[in-house]
């Protein structure tokens, strides 16, 4: 190795990072023990040639060389990775030279079991590892444990003849070293390392187009790679590194032909001891099984994981879209209940998932559809897609499968993982209606159980309340049409439930939600951001949509706005109604917050950085039901969620009733003219009625209220 190119290296790598839109995730450096390691790595691309021996460098600062194919030693390229640490599997010495950096500690390994990129992604055959490579299948490479056994076996020799110089000096002359410095070593361990890459997408770029204009004929395979590896860091990837928990060699050599080994005084006779090499043979597969699965038991699961193995299980040529995206929302939310030791998750996969089933607004499921449909993966008809069942299971073109049909290979990276499957496999063979149920109650319960979970942390602060926050749901026999109603700021559940009962004795479904930090205590609401709102809402509507044919949605105040949020991000939504709902922070009263000035003041604060744990003393409408205090924190929340939805009303395109009272306390008339504008639906409504109070469903008018909202709905379901 020539120690300055392999600095060199790093710092080029280090720039190339900056300049490239790959996101690199490193997990488990805890698990890199303080000893020589060989660690053992899954290979689907060249980057990782690269990437993963800076990486493992800047965490231990110990130089890290690897094993590589004896064909790419040619020309300068071999020169230059020959200088970088890379040692050609058909290099005489390699095993000694193994050997004695494991020793010295002069350096860290990494070896690819499968010996070449892996490109098919399928690792298991008959329920063991076995490589794939274009010339048929075999056994992943022993060579990563006898390499580690064999340094155990010098370590003990040295250890156990360390009286005897003479004899020391034949095993540094073996290794071509003239003395051991370090009079205590340490046990060589072997680390298994998972890669995945996510997306996996190719596409033509930059890199291609270059290539295939300076080399003439550029074969085929070449310019795949250069298509998978220039797209992943032109057009961005994550790439999550994994390390695992260290296999200790020492214990397998706890042997009593070892011992008698150990004891030759001979040391060519040691080496060439037969038990020794039968053992060696014996345990390297053995260890190689063993080191296969803790890599593979690694792969970070993603979206695309789940989209295509659901592809694949499913019994039926046709899927509806929703189906599928309701089979993967209660897959990823099985899954994030499964110990991170069973399951790795990717960070997109570790936060709620209703965007799934709301508006797909981080393109999860719109960007895999588009990559099935233009490899004829599955055809779209309307809301329903139709499968080439002959593109999911037949075997992958080595070189071009990963162009060619990357769905199939997707699919094929997770194959190992046990509990994922059995998971996919339940949820793809689960009958519709039974899979709607399932999904209805494990929704429900969450949101009882979160609301248990609040009422026992907060139950020291408040008491006066905790009995009256639960979510309220009302069935019925029909299941046309479920309605969704969201109560106030500083409310709870109990504000809407006589109005609830009220359209449940109409013929519909009713749920009304409970928003987070309300029903416990004001100390609770004041720890709570808008975004945790909107999720309860959406949560909601999910469960609404799973057992009803359409969904209304409609709220008092803020949970109109955050009706009227949901309502312009997701298309299945058939209306919306809102009642008492401002336009921004300005249209509420000094009942709610403070003046202009003393608010303006309290932002600049906040804006500079200073906390602010204030409540101001707020005059309650219902004070069974409101708080009595409202804090500062949460009326920020409140103006960034308003900040936010003023920029969404145009996207309304559902039939929309707004309803205003001329003599609210709380929330000017204005903000609901504002609102009507703003509005992009043509089918809207805005009623003003004369109405002394905020909660106009409660009021000396909740007749005529829900009578116009009862209207509302009719006319449109």
């Amino acid at each position: 190795m020539n120690r300055s190119a392999y600095l060199t290296t790093g710092i080029a790598i280090q720039a190339l990072s900056r300049l490239s839109k790959a996101n690199i995730s490193v997990h488990g450096k805890e698990n890199i023990p303080d000893a020589p390691c060989i660690f053992v790595v899954n290979h689907f691309t060249r980057i990782e040639t690269f990437i993963l021996p800076h990486q493992i460098f800047s965490l231990t600062g110990i130089p890290v060389w690897s094993l590589a194919n004896a064909q790419l030693f040619q020309g300068g390229f071999g020169r230059y990775i020959e200088m970088v640490g890379a040692v050609s599997t058909n290099h005489p010495q390699r095993d000694e030279l193994i050997t004695r950096t494991l020793l010295t500690g002069e350096a860290h390994w990494i070896i690819f079991p499968e010996g070449s990129m892996v490109k098919t992604k399928k690792i298991v055959h008959g329920g063991k590892y076995m490589a794939t490579n274009p010339k048929g299948l075999r056994e992943p490479h022993t060579g990563a444990a006898i390499l580690a056994m064999r340094a155990e076996l010098f370590k003990r020799y040295l250890d156990f003849h360390a009286d005897d110089p003479s004899l020391c000096q034949q095993v540094y002359q073996h290794l071509g070293l003239s003395e051991l410095k370090n009079a205590k070593l340490k046990s060589p361990s072997v680390v298994p390392v998972n890669l995945t890459y996510y997306p996996l997408r190719a596409r033509e770029n930059v890199a291609a187009t270059l290539a295939a204009k300076m080399i003439k004929d550029l074969p085929d395979r070449i310019l795949e790679e250069i298509m998978i590896e220039g797209t992943m860091l032109l057009s961005g990837v994550d790439l999550d590194i994994r390390f695992g928990k260290p296999m200790t060699i020492a214990p397998i050599l706890e042997r009593k032909i070892v011992t008698k080994a150990l004891k030759r005084k001979n040391f060519q006779q040691f080496l060439e001891t037969p038990e020794l090499h039968s053992l060696l043979k014996k345990q390297g597969k053995i260890v190689m099984q063993q080191y296969m699965h803790a890599i593979y038991s690694m792969t970070t699961i993603n979206h695309d994981h789940l989209f295509a193995t659901f592809l694949r299980l499913y019994p039926y040529q046709r899927v509806q879209k929703r189906n599928l995206l309701r089979r993967v929302y209660l897959a990823a939310m099985t899954l994030q209940k499964t110990p991170p030791s069973n399951c790795r998750l990717h960070s997109s996969l570790q936060h709620e998932q209703h965007h799934l089933l709301i508006d797909d607004r981080f393109k999860k499921f719109s960007n895999f559809l588009q990559l099935a449909k233009e490899k004829g993966i599955v055809q779209e008809e309307g809301k329903t897609l139709l499968r080439d069942r002959s593109k999911l299971s037949a075997p992958v073109s080595f070189h071009h499968g990963r162009i060619d049909n990357p769905v199939e290979i997707i699919a094929n990276e997770v194959e190992p993982l046990e509990r994922l499957q059995k998971v996919l496999f339940s949820l793809a063979w689960q009958p519709d209606t039974l899979l709607r149920a399932v999904l209805a109650r494990y929704l429900l319960k969450k949101s009882k159980q979160q609301y248990a979970e609040d009422k026992q942390t907060w139950q020291c602060q408040s008491v006066s309340l905790l009995h009256k926050g639960a979510p309220i749901l009302y069935p019925r026999m029909s299941r046309k049409t479920g309605i969704v109603l969201v109560h106030s700021y500083l409310s709870s559940p109990q504000e809407l439930k006589t109005f609830a009962r009220w359209l449940n004795s109409q013929g519909y479904w009713v749920y009304v939600p409970r928003l987070p930090g309300h029903g416990t205590c004001a100390e609770d609401l004041a720890g709570r951001t808008y975004e945790e709102w909107i999720d309860a809402v959406e949560e909601a509507c999910i469960l609404l949509d799973t057992v009803c044919r359409q969904v209304i949605i409609g709220g008092v105040g803020l949970g109109g706005n955050l009706s009227l949020h949901i309502a312009a991000r997701t298309p299945w939504i058939k209306g919306v109604f809102s009642v008492s709902a401002p336009f921004r922070l300005k249209d509420y009263s000094t009942r709610f917050m403070p003046s202009t000035d003393v608010w303006n003041t309290m932002v600049q604060k906040i804006s500079g950085g200073e906390k602010i744990n204030q409540s101001l003393d707020f005059i309650a409408e219902n004070p069974n039901i409101n708080y009595r205090q409202n804090p500062v924190s949460g009326i920020r929340e409140v103006g960034k969620l308003l900040t936010e939805l003023a920029k969404l009303l145009k996207q309304i395109q559902c039939p929309t009733l707004l309803l205003h009272g001329d003599n609210d306390p709380l929330v000017h008339a204005k903000g609901g003219r504002l609102l009507f504008k703003k509005i992009g639906s043509e089918q809207k409504e805005l009623n003003l009625l004369h109405c002394p109070c905020h909660v106009m469903v409660q009021g000396p008018d909740a007749e005529l209220v829900q009578d116009r909202i009862a209207s509302f709905i009719r006319s449109i379901s």
